[in-house]
């Protein structure tokens, strides 16, 4: 089974050592973050450093000619990958003999947020997500479009991944982060996740509901949760908690810019790339979900898209609803996260990988070679030789 690892530019550059410890876990591919936000991660062994901080969302090779005179543009990085770092570590990957594919960040740019404030998510009491951007304004969609185009296709790559191709909402996972006092459940995510800008209000009066009383039904609806109260489960917490007419308006509304995003997205990069490059992107199959695995609906992503990465370590549950719309060539990319302080369980993974290929899996996704310890890896490549 065809199994790659992530990996970030600053694992490889400068680690002579890098590219060879990966292949001989016994992996094929490696997906290599070309676009990523901000984040403090370990190197354990590099030969230069142990902690790299990366202070903002950034491309990780020099941004192209089409930025030129255009705000908001994608920011190059700092110190900790200067240049070309993509470039170089996926030529290093490459004459190891790995392939790869570029893992492209999408809706989830702090830096974005902080710098052009207006394009962001705006909650019902007004507060801004700076990390989430509203992707149901016309220039930042265009402009997410643009960076997939040009994050994805990068010299060398024979894929991409992308990661975030949606909504964003209030978990986040900040730095410091303090927001888990009060349960909200997934029903209160959900509406504290909604968007109240002035684009999202024409969508909400599009579909018959005034967007400010929608924000104070919200509003209400969610007072007793800030108390304690329990919201129900999913989608039927959401609609008791403001009514199924409003809550089928903020979904439809919702979920008609996330499909048409992820439809934009990748016929922008298959515009950009050779033939026989290959789009998969991180997903959720609940479609009303935020984050990184961006919900979607499996029927919808599968014509649109050549396959998903979808989260398994809890197990392969998730995999279900995309294996009915799968086609013959159709990959479902199980991912498995293999650093144990990372919630991961490296030890189980050759049963693990089992379940998930009888769930439907077709590949496996490795969550992460570079921020794995040794002991971690070796269970990996144990693992891998074991499935074959």
């Amino acid at each position: 089974m065809k199994a790659s690892a992530f990996l970030y530019p600053w694992d490889v550059v400068g680690a002579p050592a890098a590219p060879a410890r990966v292949a001989d876990l016994g992996v094929r591919q490696v997906t290599l973050a070309a676009a990523y936000h901000s984040t403090r991660a370990l190197t354990p062994r590099h030969p230069r450093h142990r902690v790299v901080t990366a202070d903002h969302a950034a491309v990780l090779y020099p941004p192209g000619d089409r930025w030129r005179g255009r705000t908001p543009r994608p920011r190059p990085a700092g110190a900790w990958a200067p240049g070309d770092a993509f470039g170089q570590a996926a030529a290093d990957l490459t004459a190891a003999g790995l392939d790869v594919h570029t893992w492209v960040v999408l809706a989830h740019d702090s830096r974005l947020g902080a710098e052009h404030p207006g394009t962001s998510v705006v909650n019902a009491y007004g507060d801004r997500y700076p990390w989430a951007p509203c992707i149901a304004q016309p220039a930042t969609r265009a402009y997410l479009v643009d960076l997939a185009a040009e994050a994805a296709v990068r010299p060398g790559a024979g894929g991409t991944e992308l990661e975030s191709c949606g909504w964003y909402g209030l978990a986040h996972l900040h730095a410091h982060d303090k927001t888990a006092g009060v349960g909200l459940g997934e029903a209160g995510q959900y509406l504290m996740s909604l968007c109240f800008c002035a684009d999202c209000g024409v969508g909400y009066a599009r579909r018959g509901h005034d967007p400010e009383e929608l924000a104070a039904a919200v509003r209400l609806a969610l007072e007793p949760v800030w108390r304690g109260a329990a919201t129900g489960p999913h989608w039927a917490g959401v609609e008791k908690l403001i009514g199924a007419g409003p809550a089928a308006a903020t979904r439809a509304w919702r979920e008609a810019c996330a499909r048409t995003l992820q439809e934009a997205a990748v016929a922008a990069v298959r515009a950009a790339a050779p033939a026989g490059f290959q789009v998969l992107l991180h997903a959720d199959p609940v479609a009303y979900h935020c984050g990184a695995n961006a919900g979607v609906d499996p029927e919808h992503v599968l014509s649109v898209a050549d396959g998903v990465v979808v989260p398994c370590t809890g197990g392969p549950a998730a995999l279900t609803p995309f294996t009915a719309h799968a086609g013959e060539r159709t990959v479902l990319a199980a991912n498995l996260t293999v650093v144990a302080g990372m919630g991961g369980s490296p030890a189980t993974l050759a049963a693990d990988a089992r379940a998930a290929v009888g769930a439907g899996a077709t590949e496996l996704r490795l969550y992460h070679a570079g921020l794995a310890s040794d002991g971690d890896l070796a269970l990996v490549g144990r693992a891998l030789s074991l499935i074959g």
